[in-house]
């Protein structure tokens, strides 16, 4: 018994493969971490192109609608789901007597770890743009 407990304490086969065990779960992890990382920065730069987009429709002459706006936000996807999207929020207001209007929206985006559904993250974009 102590020669067979001697001999494997020598033997050095099949240690990559323990290391490899021990360590995989945590390269995974990360691997799948930075794809769901990069699905909301994704998102983020839909969402910011979006408000953008509308509020420099709301900037042009002849004055567009609400109504018109949010069909210029909706006609281009900007990458992002429509069932996700909520509809743009659209606020007039007057500052030092200049006119505004302020377009908000907000984006859910699921996260997926494979294994598991995580949370899911509340994307809110608001953009002031002074119309005459």
């Amino acid at each position: 018994m102590r020669a067979l407990l001697a001999r494997l304490r020598r033997d050095r086969r099949g240690g990559g493969a323990v290391e490899f065990a021990l360590i995989a779960p945590i390269l995974f992890g990360a691997i799948i971490g930075i794809a769901q990382l990069g699905i909301l920065f994704f998102a983020n730069a839909g969402l910011s192109n979006a408000v953008a987009e509308g509020a420099r429709y709301a900037t042009i002459y002849p004055k567009p609608t609400d109504t018109q706006i949010r069909a210029r936000i909706a006609a281009q996807r900007f990458g992002l789901k429509a069932n996700l999207l909520t509809t743009p929020t659209i606020t007039p207001g007057t500052s030092s007597g200049a006119k505004y209007v302020d377009i908000s929206m907000s984006y859910a985006v699921p996260l997926d770890f494979v294994f598991f559904d995580g949370p899911t993250v509340t994307l809110v974009k608001t953009r002031r743009a002074y119309v005459f």
